[in-house]
């Protein structure tokens, strides 16, 4: 390589790390945008998890009043049809007491039951007649006794039907309840599959962006190692070119110092010839002879 041409090469180089440092700012400023995009992403997929957390959190709450409501349910819907056994049987009952039911009315027996007692608690009677009048009140007492028990299944009849009452209301009560709840649980389970697939994109997108920014890296990483190989390279040219001015300086002194030396010796010369013919010498060319004998005499 010429002395003409390292300059050349240098310059040439210098160019080159100039383009690399530039591509080197770039894909620099290029990954830390992708960084700061790449955790914006995480950031926000980790609040989407913690969301989704919350609302799995959420659902299943709802899920455990839903199942518990439901066995309550159950259970008065149990209950429910244990009453209506319950009436259907009192109902039976009666149509079988009714059958045993003497001719005569409820209120015609309890009517004569009645007279006859005042009878008995008002008037003397002998013997014979309260005997007779005793007897009676058996055999109305008798007689009454049917319908008394129907009275008494009659009462139980409605008694349940009360109670059923109360038992449709809870039932109607809890439909209501679990018909909410139930909405509540499907609305609170589609938020959460919303947040998770939101999630699974912002988390795809986010390892894209990661394997984007390990790319970056790595050319960043090459550009670097092909800056340093060019550095290394101008770093050599700049000793050769160093060595080569440092020669050329050595041989320029050389010759100078032999030019210097010839005209020093021609000037010498030129002076001891005037000297030897008479001729009167200017103060350098004095100068000059003086300098050289007194060199000789040091040697």
């Amino acid at each position: 390589m010429t002395e003409q041409q390292k300059p050349s090469d240098i310059a040439t180089l210098n160019q080159q790390l100039d383009s690399l440092d530039k591509q080197a700012d770039q894909a620099k400023a290029e990954t830390l945008k992708l960084i700061e995009k790449r955790d914006k992403l995480n950031e926000q997929f980790r609040q989407l998890r913690m969301e989704t957390r919350e609302l799995k959190a959420e659902r299943d709450t709802i899920n455990e009043k839903v199942h518990a409501l439901k066995s309550q349910r159950d259970e008065s819907r149990t209950t429910i049809h244990e009453v209506i056994e319950e009436i259907k049987a009192a109902r039976e009952k009666i149509a079988e007491l009714k059958k045993k039911t003497p001719k005569r009315s409820h209120t015609d027996l309890k009517k004569e039951l009645d007279d006859i007692e005042w009878r008995i608690q008002t008037t003397s009677l002998d013997l014979t007649e309260e005997k007779k009048l005793i007897e009676n009140v058996k055999q109305l007492e008798t007689q009454l006794s049917a319908y008394r028990k129907i009275e008494k299944q009659a009462k139980r009849i409605s008694d349940l039907q009360q109670g059923l009452k109360t038992l449709d209301e809870t039932g109607d009560k809890l439909h209501t309840e679990l018909s909410a709840l139930a909405q509540k649980s499907q609305e609170t389970h589609q938020k959460m599959l919303a947040k998770i697939d939101e999630a699974k994109k912002i988390k795809t997108e986010a390892d894209s962006l990661h394997q984007t920014y390990l790319q970056a890296r790595e050319n960043a990483k090459q550009l670097n190692e092909e800056r340093r190989k060019l550095a290394e390279q101008k770093r050599k040219l700049q000793e050769s070119q160093n060595q080569l001015y440092e020669s050329q300086r050595r041989q320029d002194d050389a010759a100078r110092k032999t030019v210097e030396q010839a005209l020093k010796e021609k000037l010498e010369s030129e002076a001891r010839e005037k000297l030897q013919r008479g001729e009167k010498l200017s103060w350098d060319e004095f100068q000059l002879l003086a300098e050289d004998d007194e060199s000789e005499t040091q040697d």
